[in-house]
């Protein structure tokens, strides 16, 4: 009889379950007595969750790493008004060892609700009817070199859009946003929309696909934004005659897109088609995170917990009468 296998969106406290995860994480720690334990993220394409191992640590941390599958038994806890997960067993997971019992990786990653090819095609368009041949070219050319991992790469590690198809769906929703605040505030759109486009194109170098969750290592020496800045470089020595003083616009808008210092961006904006596209980043990435907060939350009424990125409760949707006169 096959063991019942549990989404993590299904979790309850002190009930044990059975499934399985990817490894989104992995952390040898020590407590303060000096005791090992592993500290796991685990996920599965419902949501994702904190995880301990405390027994056998020294074997069980051989047998599986991070970006693995892995088949787990343990108990679900609370801390600190959170669910985590107390492991007691845990091994690498396989289709040849598995698939009988319900293991299949697809289950395991979270993916863009909306159709790929679909928003594939739409960027398509937008793409296509730029007037500026020299940004045309350019978004074009690196575009279609790497157009397979475009559509399927995540946009983050988790903080946003961090599944599937994810990096194509930011894009495509910033994009959007941009044709029409250009307009609105009387900017050069093909210009906007290259930084757009360009902005994160470092991230297909920086992190390794949705399957295998985590940072290469060019990501983790030199980071997306100087890797994004070094293939506009490469591309444009393609070009003929690419002007010179455009280029520096386009490196200008990946090299400040993240807008501030202290969030690692080696410039701040200083002209505005850069400001405008930090702040539609910004919005699009926040908005999705809580839109993402709201739906995983599983508190009942219509608040959710503090334990999201705003550190606050949010809104889920109707107010539940409390505040009426």
């Amino acid at each position: 009889m096959k063991a019942k296998i549990t989404q993590i969106s299904k979790f309850k406290k002190n009930t044990s379950i059975q499934g399985f995860f990817l490894v989104r994480a992995k952390h040898l720690r020590s407590t303060r007595n000096n005791h090992p334990y592993l500290q796991l993220e685990l996920q599965d394409n419902s949501g994702s969750i904190e995880a301990k191992v405390w027994e056998d640590v020294p074997a069980f941390e051989k047998t599986f790493e991070q970006g693995d599958a892995v088949v787990v038994k343990g108990r679900v806890s609370e801390y600190a008004e959170r669910l985590q997960l107390e492991v007691e067993d845990i091994a690498k997971a396989s289709p040849n060892k598995h698939a009988d019992y319900g293991f299949d990786l697809v289950k395991l990653i979270p993916a863009s609700s909306y159709n790929v090819d679909v928003m594939w095609n739409e960027l398509a368009k937008i793409i296509k009817g730029m007037s500026n041949s020299f940004l045309k070219t350019l978004i074009s050319t690196i575009y279609k070199e790497h157009a397979e991992l475009i559509k399927l790469h995540p946009a983050s590690m988790k903080l946003h859009h961090a599944w599937l198809g994810g990096f194509l769906e930011h894009i495509l929703s910033m994009a959007k946003i941009g044709v029409f605040l250009s307009k609105h505030y009387s900017l050069d759109q093909d210009l906007l929309l290259a930084g757009i486009l360009l902005h994160d194109i470092g991230k297909i170098i920086e992190l390794n696909p949705a399957q295998k969750p985590g940072y290469t290592d060019p990501g983790k020496l030199i980071g997306h934004i100087v890797l994004g800045r070094d293939m506009v470089r490469d591309t444009i020595k393609g070009i003929s005659d690419f002007p010179e003083d455009l280029q520096l616009k386009v490196e200008h808008m990946i090299l400040s897109h993240q807008g501030k210092y202290e969030w690692q961006s080696p410039k701040q904006p200083k002209f505005p088609e850069a400001l405008l596209l930090h702040q539609i980043d910004e919005m699009d990435a926040r908005m999705n995170m809580m839109e993402e907060a709201i739906a995983k939350d599983n508190e009942s009424g219509s608040w959710t917990n503090r334990f999201n990125y705003f550190r606050i409760p949010l809104l889920k949707g109707d107010l539940d009468g409390n505040g009426k006169q």
